[in-house]
Formats: C-alpha cells, structure tokens, sequence
C-alpha cells in the first residue's frame, strides 16, 4: 500500500497490482479509510482517495457541484495514467460516479453504484432535509446515523468499528461538510442516464433506509446495461458489515474485464 499525494493535494491509497484500476469514491463526512475491507480484496490496482473538502483533500470554493468532483477524479486518474477505470461509487460517492459516467463514459470498463438515492418521495425529501438543518444548527454530525448505517448486532459486537467511524465524522470541517452534505440533500436526479452505457451494478443493503432497495431497482430501469444487487441483512455500510457480499458482487460484475 502506497500512501500519496498529488499536485492537486488529493490524498489516497494505492495498492498495486494489475488488471484494469478498482477507483473506489467514499460517502460524505467519511473518507477513503472506509474503504479497508476491500482494498486488498481484488485482483487489481485499487485507488481510495478522499474527495473534495474530506479527509485531507482542500475545498476552498464556496459553492460546489458534481461536475467539481467528476473533475477531481478525472485530473487524478489523468494523473495517475489510467486510461480505462472500474468506479465504484457509496452513497454521494455514487452520484458523483453517476455523474462523471454521464459525462466520461469513454474512461470506464464498469461502474458500481452503491447504496444510491434516487427518485425520493417528498417524505424522504423531508427527513433528509431535517438532518441537514440539525446539522447546521449543532454544528456537529449525529451518531445516530451509525444506528442507520449499521445493524444493532454489527455496532455490538464491533465498538472498535463504531468508534473509528465516529472519529471520522468528528475530524469534518463542518463549514466544507455542510457544502458536500447540502449538495446531497438536495440532488435532482437530473444525470444523462442514457449516456451511461458501461455495464453497471446497482448495489444496496436490504434494510438501508435511505438508499432503499426499491430506490436501486428504480435507478437499474434508467440504465441500459445495468443490473441489481440486493444485500442481504445489510444497511447503508453494507460494504463494511458485510465486506464478503459486497467485494463479490464487484468480482463478478467486473471480471473478464
């Protein structure tokens, strides 16, 4: 494993192998170490970086938009001389990935979307628009999020888990963080999904309260060569909880290639 820094100042983990690169786009007000069950899962060079405004990755503008991080990635992956990627895309990592397929489809072998929110009702709209604003009022992030992002079992049985991810959440820039968070609370849908023509996996936990399956089966019918994957017993961090499900879907959605 390689820890780097490029002249952009974007930080992230390398880990060297062969075959097309695995790029692996974490979730707001987390960073790329969530991504360490499967950093060493594949067969593959595998890059988790931190995006714009997290971990120990600047933000200095003061309003934000998907292209801003399509463009990050598209500069580090220029940077790093990778011509073709597989994306794999938690949470707004996924309308990040959704975004930079609709616009560089050419750059990629397959795309994974992860626990993606699509198509809220107005009562989903509303929740997630009352957690931003108790953000902006606290200045501070929930730990009651890790109850939605994690079975009761899983936080009981794992406290070391539950305490690294709460650090992560307390180490955020709150001003960059209600940025990105604002920028998820109020996403439209509005991608080109028709530009998305690299096979796709939509992938989600079965009891994700946010980025439900119904949501992942929805999201599939808008993308031609897509298909789904519901995880079993997961919730949104299915990709910690259960690393084994998740890192084998991915194997088989991406190999050959």
């Amino acid at each position: 494993m390689i820890n780097a820094k490029d002249s952009k100042n974007t930080f992230y983990i390398l880990n060297k192998k062969k075959n097309t690169p695995i790029v692996l786009i974490h979730g707001v007000g987390l960073n790329h170490k969530i991504w360490e069950p499967q950093i060493n899962s594949f067969d593959n060079t595998v890059l988790a970086y931190d995006i714009l405004g997290h971990g120990n990755t600047p933000l200095k503008k003061s309003q934000i938009s998907f292209d801003d991080f399509s463009l990050q990635l598209l500069n580090l992956i220029d940077e790093l001389k990778f011509e073709k990627i597989h994306l794999v895309g938690f949470s707004i990592g996924s309308l990040i990935a959704r975004n930079f397929a609709s616009k560089y489809n050419n750059r990629l072998v397959s795309l994974t979307l992860l626990c993606s929110v699509f198509q809220r009702s107005k009562e989903q709209e509303q929740i997630v628009n009352d957690r931003f604003e108790l953000s902006k009022k606290s200045r501070s992030l929930s730990k009651q999020a890790l109850q939605r992002w994690f079975t009761d079992d899983y936080i009981n049985k794992n406290p070391n888990i539950y305490e690294k991810i709460c650090s992560m959440l307390e180490e955020n820039d709150m001003k960059n963080f209600l940025k990105v968070y604002e920028l998820f609370v109020k996403h439209q849908d509005n991608e080109i999904f028709e530009n998305i023509r690299t096979k796709t996996l939509v992938m989600t936990g079965e009891n994700d309260i946010g980025s439900t399956p119904e949501m992942s089966k929805n999201l599939s019918k808008k993308i031609p060569n897509s298909k789904v994957k519901i995880v079993s017993n997961g919730k949104h961090l299915c990709s910690i909880e259960c690393a084994d499900d998740v890192n084998n879907a991915i194997k088989e959605h991406i190999k050959n290639d």
